[in-house]
């Protein structure tokens, strides 16, 4: 894997890397976070990679200049709780975060802002995850071997062959029904490792209505990764 800049304005970075099952050079815009990746077949040298990189540049930069800008959460931002929308103020007592009056009360330094958010959020996520993977546990009567939380990109939850569960952190700001979804969906691995006509109908008898959120996690679900809680708010 290596990495080009395309001169311009603004210049652009180009991640390279080579697949033997490619056919043809491919250029693909992250909606995450932006990230500008070239693919080359077997037999396309760099140079060539490049000039076609090149000649796509105004594309690029015209769906780079498209994506939502990341928000760098500090006083004064707004972020989704279970998809309510809350401002980030500071709070001028106690150790704890808490929620009131539309607002998550921060205590301690601004440069800390963002991190303990941060942890927050993921607590709040592992606790809510935890209550709803039970609930649709005890309703298929099985179990499951663990909870892990990550800051995945691909996916929004797993589900191992031992039984382990894994889901990313940032489902605590969708709406709660979205984090439900993943949870039923992840669930009905433990009785179905698969995709089949049999795991869906278990979906749908663990969350009837799993179609809407599953419609929006495809539409919004980039959006979550918006959040950066380890960048200063003059960044953004």
């Amino acid at each position: 894997m290596g990495q080009v800049t395309l001169p311009g304005n603004p210049p652009i970075d180009v991640v390279i890397k080579r697949s033997a099952r490619a056919r043809r050079i491919s250029l693909r815009v992250s909606g995450i976070d932006g990230t500008v990746s070239m693919t080359l077949p077997r037999g396309i040298s760099e140079a060539q990679g490049v000039d076609f990189a090149r000649e796509k540049a105004d594309w690029l930069r015209g769906h780079l200049a498209g994506r939502p800008d990341l928000v760098a959460v500090a006083h004064g931002v707004d972020v989704p709780v279970a998809g309510e929308m809350l401002t980030v103020a500071p709070a001028s007592s106690g150790r704890a975060i808490r929620v009131s009056e539309g607002k998550i009360w921060v205590p301690g330094p601004d440069e800390q802002v963002g991190r303990r958010v941060q942890s927050w959020l993921k607590t709040l996520a592992r606790d809510r995850l935890v209550q709803a993977s039970d609930r649709y546990a005890a309703l298929l009567g099985t179990e499951y071997s663990g909870i892990s939380l990550r800051d995945t990109r691909s996916r929004w939850g797993s589900c191992s062959s031992r039984g382990g569960l894994s889901y990313s952190w940032r489902l605590i700001l969708a709406p709660a029904e979205v984090l439900d979804y993943v949870a039923a969906h992840e669930v009905a691995h433990l009785r179905e490792m698969n995709h089949s006509a049999r795991f869906w109908a278990l979906v749908e008898k663990l969350d009837p209505e799993f179609e809407a959120s599953r419609r929006w996690l495809r539409t919004h679900g980039a959006a979550l990764h918006r959040y950066r809680f380890d960048i200063d708010a003059d960044a953004r």
